[in-house]
C-alpha cells in the first residue's frame, strides 16, 4: 500500500465488471497520488475472487492501513483505504455507507443498481463529488459516524419552531428545517421523521455546496423515495444560515419571494442573528460548562439527533482539529468495546441483566498529553466529554452525569 499516499482513499466500482467509476481521497478531487491502477485491481480482484467462493471480505489490516469492502445491491462496490492514525472499520464502513447514500441523493438507486451506460453514470456522478469529498476530509460534523442528526440548539426555540411550523404550511410542505453551518437549528416535525440516511445527508448536502441567495435541487431520498426525486428549496435568511423545503412539484421558487419571507422571518430577525455563532459552538452562550470541557459529543440515540462542539476552552491546547479527530475515535471505540449496540437475542435478555450493561467508561492519553476521554450513558442519551489533564480521574464520572443532567433539557 505504500504507493497509496498518506489519508483516505475512495475506490467505487461496478460491482458486475470492476470499472472504477470514481476514485477520490482526503485531500479534496482526484489524489495527487492517485491509486495505481494494479492497486484498485488488486483490491476488487481479492473480494470478486472471495464472493466466487461465497466468503464475504469486510476489512483488512496492514502495519499501517486499514481496508473496508462494501457491495451495494450487488451492483456497486465501494472500497475505503485508510493509512490515517485511528482509523477503524466501524468510522470507514459508516462512511461507505453515507457514501452509497450520497450517490443515491444526487443520482437515484435506478441508475446504480441498472447500469445501461457506465460513461454517462460517470458524468452524473460527478455532481456527488462535493458531498463525497467532505465525508472524506476533517468535517466539523459527525452525523457521517454517529448516523444521528448535526444539530444547535437556537436562543429562542419555541419561537423559531412555531414561525418555522407557519411558514411551511404557508407553503404546503410537511418538510422544512433551518441550518447553520450544516447544523439544523429548527425543523418541522416531517422532515424530524425523515428516515437515515437522508435526515444526515441533506443538511451535509447543504453545507457542501457553493453559497447561493436561492436553491432549487433535485434529490432522491435514499430510504423514503430513492427512485422518485423530490425538490431541495434552499433560501439565504442570512450569511450562514438557511432555510430547507423539501416537496414535490409545488411551490415554483418563484412563488417564495422576498415579501413572503420577510412577512415570516422578519420579525425574528434578532433570533436568527443570534443563531450565526451556534455553527461551532452549538450551546447557547452563557451555557455553564466545567472549566475541564475541551469538547462534547451528546447522542440522543431514539431521536437520533446530536450535539458535537470543540469550542470550549479555545485557548487551550489541543487544537480544534485534534479535539475532533480524539472525539471522533472515542466514539469508535466506545460505540464498538464499551456501548455497542445490542443484537436480537441480547434485546430480548437486556430487560433481566440491567447490571451487566456498563454504565460509564473513562480513557487517559499519554504519555505526555494526558487529556481524559470520558462516556457515561442514561437511557437513551449518551455523552462523551473530552478534558484537561488537570480533571482528576476519580471526578470524571461525576462531572459527566452533572453535564448531561445540565444538558438532557435541550435534547
Amino acid at each position: 500500500m505504500g504507493d497509496a499516499g498518506p489519508g483516505v482513499h475512495l475506490l467505487c466500482l461496478a460491482a458486475s465488471s470492476g470499472v472504477p467509476l470514481f476514485c477520490r481521497s482526503s485531500g479534496g478531487g482526484p489524489s495527487r497520488q492517485q491509486l495505481p491502477f494494479s492497486v484498485i485491481g488488486s483490491l476488487n480482484g481479492v473480494h470478486m475472487f472471495g464472493q466466487n467462493l461465497d466468503v464475504q471480505l469486510d476489512s483488512a489490516r496492514t502495519e499501517d492501513t486499514t481496508v473496508v469492502w462494501k457491495s451495494f445491491h450487488d451492483s456497486i462496490t465501494l472500497i475505503a483505504v485508510s493509512s490515517e492514525e485511528g482509523a477503524s472499520e466501524l468510522s470507514l464502513e459508516r462512511m461507505l455507507h453515507m457514501v452509497f447514500g450520497a450517490m443515491v441523493l444526487i443520482v437515484g438507486l435506478e441508475e446504480l443498481t441498472n447500469i445501461r451506460n457506465v460513461e454517462r453514470l460517470k458524468k452524473e456522478l460527478r455532481a456527488s463529488y462535493c458531498l463525497i469529498d467532505s465525508f472524506l476530509g476533517s468535517s466539523e460534523l459527525i452525523g457521517d459516524l454517529t448516523q444521528c442528526v448535526d444539530s444547535a440548539i437556537p436562543p429562542e426555540g419555541s419561537l423559531m419552531q412555531e414561525t418555522l411550523s407557519g411558514f411551511a404550511e404557508a407553503t404546503g410542505t410537511a418538510f422544512a428545517s433551518l441550518l447553520v453551518s450544516g447544523r439544523v437549528v429548527a425543523a418541522t416535525e416531517g422532515w424530524w421523521r425523515l428516515g437515515m440516511p437522508e435526515a444526515v445527508l441533506l443538511p451535509w448536502l447543504v453545507g457542501s455546496l457553493p453559497p447561493q441567495a436561492a436553491r432549487d435541487y433535485p434529490v432522491y431520498l435514499p430510504h423514503g423515495s430513492p427512485k422518485v426525486p423530490h425538490r431541495l428549496l434552499t433560501l439565504t435568511l442570512l450569511r450562514g444560515l438557511e432555510l430547507c423545503l423539501l416537496c414535490g412539484p409545488r411551490p415554483p421558487l418563484g412563488q417564495l419571494d422576498p415579501q413572503l419571507l420577510e412577512r415570516w422571518w422578519q420579525p425574528l430577525l434578532e433570533p436568527l442573528r443570534a443563531c450565526l455563532p451556534l455553527g461551532p459552538r452549538v450551546l447557547p452562550e452563557g451555557f455553564p460548562l466545567h472549566s475541564d470541557i475541551l469538547g462534547l459529543l451528546l447522542l440522543h440515540l431514539e431521536l437520533r439527533r446530536c450535539l458535537f462542539t470543540v469550542e470550549p476552552s479555545r485557548d487551550k491546547e489541543p487544537s480544534p482539529e485534534q479535539r475532533r479527530r480524539l472525539l471522533r475515535n472515542f466514539y469508535t471505540l466506545v460505540a464498538t468495546t464499551h456501548f455497542p449496540a445490542p443484537g436480537p437475542a441480547e434485546k430480548e435478555e437486556e430487560a433481566g441483566s440491567p447490571a451487566q450493561r456498563p454504565r460509564a467508561c473513562y480513557l487517559v492519553l499519554g504519555p505526555g498529553a494526558g487529556w481524559r476521554l470520558v462516556a457515561v450513558q442514561l437511557g437513551p442519551r449518551r455523552l462523551l466529554l473530552l478534558l484537561s489533564p488537570q480533571s482528576p480521574a476519580h471526578g470524571l464520572r461525576g462531572l459527566a452525569t452533572h453535564t448531561l443532567q445540565a444538558l438532557t433539557p435541550f435534547l
